[in-house]
């Protein structure tokens, strides 16, 4: 450690040329649109391949929506505790825990941008289908979509809950 003069723990050595930025941009929505939209796709075509395949569509039953909702709700709780560590009693959060919390609430929302498109393909291709059941899975999966939306809301809540202000004053 003493042959790098840049790791010099007295603070002594030579400042970093490039110092990091110190700040992430939020989710930009096009990206969790894209998600949404090649999840769209894939839940679209799942009913089609399913019965080219001579196999049985998937059913889709409460328990999907649900999970779904229990994620939104987890995320949620997380926001409304972030937020009010953060900006209302105006406590810092360790840097682990903050960066934790940021990857959660940016890969729940891409996942349930995800999620919530491939349900709702997914219960679409089911519109005007005689099948016995088109109508159960065609409701089912667009609940399941308006519970990935929701997770998605709350994932970007938290995310938001996560920002601080940028203390360092340099443009």
């Amino acid at each position: 450690m003493r042959d790098r003069p840049d790791l010099d723990p007295t603070g002594d050595g030579p400042e970093d040329p490039d110092p990091p930025a110190g700040s992430l941009r939020p989710t930009a929505p096009p990206v969790l649109v894209g998600w949404a939209l090649f999840g769209l796709v894939l839940g679209w075509g799942v009913h089609p391949l399913s019965e080219r395949l001579g196999n049985v569509p998937p059913l889709v039953t409460w328990g999907q929506p649900l999970a779904l909702l229990l994620l939104a709700a987890i995320l949620g709780y997380v926001a409304w505790a972030t937020w009010r560590t953060v900006h209302v009693r105006r406590e810092r959060l360790l840097a682990h825990q903050a960066v934790n919390r940021l990857v959660l609430a940016r890969a729940s929302a891409f996942v349930a941008a995800l999620v919530g498109g491939a349900y709702l393909g997914y219960g679409l291709s089911w519109v005007g289908d005689p099948a016995e059941m088109a109508d159960d899975r065609l409701w089912l999966s667009v609940a399941a979509a308006v519970a990935g939306l929701l997770g998605v809301v709350a994932a970007l809540l938290l995310e938001r809950a996560c920002r601080i202000r940028n203390t360092n004053n340099t443009t």
